[in-house]
């Protein structure tokens, strides 16, 4: 397993596409069961040594913080109770060896001016990681991080197939359509909001840019940017949609992101980074 390296989370955004939560709670706590979604990835990154985070602030920032302030451990790990509810005892414990930095990144920041706002808590470090805060996956992590970290790469990131069947159609310049094809069954992928990066990303950013323009434009013409192809489980939590579908696996015990509950000897990594079951 790689050293332990920093994690950066956007916890930010308005989430204006899941309204249905968002407008009551930040998107980062909105549950998927009985905890917020940034607590499900949070537990991924620790479950690969991963324990210090800086979550990037921005709307309903106080409701974050709270939610950490007063963390209740007793709802996702075994305790024994005694007199009457008076005297705890946890069996297990969740966060207590977590380090987390709360930084207010601003209402409106762009996700690159977040990571711009938090630079001098990583650019003395040799790698961190970064997160949308927004999508799960059962990726094992330390490919990533070694594809990063063994080559002359300053920044990679998880690149998976769309989740939801569009169809890309093709038109002749008078309109008519002369291919019509499901994306799904494409070779296109897109960006899966899992990055890992040397500190020097930072040689390649400038104040007031979006993260996945002009820093990694500069970093594809230098050659310096890598992705890593995963077939493996993804989902985001965009809409409400994919919150009830994520409900609904975690109901029925189906929740491959979980990767903190399997028996560490289940677990292989191929060369290309996917996980399956010994």
């Amino acid at each position: 397993m790689d050293p332990s390296v920093k994690v950066v989370l956007f916890c930010g955004g308005y989430g204006t596409r899941i309204r249905e939560y968002s407008d009551r709670v930040p998107k980062p706590l909105v549950p998927i069961g009985n905890r917020p979604i940034l607590w499900h990835i949070m537990k991924y990154y620790a479950h690969f040594g991963h324990k210090e985070f800086i979550l990037c602030l921005g709307y309903q920032s106080e409701s974050i913080k709270r939610y950490f302030l007063d963390y209740e451990e007793t709802l996702s790990n075994d305790f024994v109770m005694t007199n009457g509810g008076a005297d705890v005892e946890l069996l297990a414990r969740d966060i207590s060896d977590w380090k987390i930095t709360f930084i207010d990144t601003g209402l409106e920041s762009s996700i690159g001016e977040r990571l711009w706002r938090v630079r001098h808590l990583v650019q003395d470090d040799e790698m961190f990681i970064a997160n949308y805060s927004d999508g799960l996956t059962d990726l094992y992590l330390p490919s990533l991080e070694s594809r990063v970290r063994n080559t002359d790469a300053v920044g990679g990131f998880m690149t998976v197939r769309p989740p939801v069947s569009f169809h890309a159609v093709d038109s002749e310049p008078d309109g008519r359509v002369s291919r019509v094809r499901a994306i799904t069954g494409t070779d296109l992928r897109i960006n899966g909001g899992y990055f890992v990066f040397k500190s020097e990303l930072f040689d390649y950013m400038r104040e007031g840019e979006e993260l996945v323009m002009e820093p990694f434009q500069r970093l594809i013409e230098a050659g310096r940017l890598t992705s890593m192809p995963y077939d493996g489980f993804w989902m985001s939590m965009d809409t409400f949609k994919e919150k009830q579908q994520l409900d609904d696996m975690y109901a029925r015990g189906v929740r491959p992101w979980q990767v903190w509950r399997r028996p560490e000897d289940t677990i292989l990594a191929s060369e290309g980074g996917q996980r399956f079951s010994a």
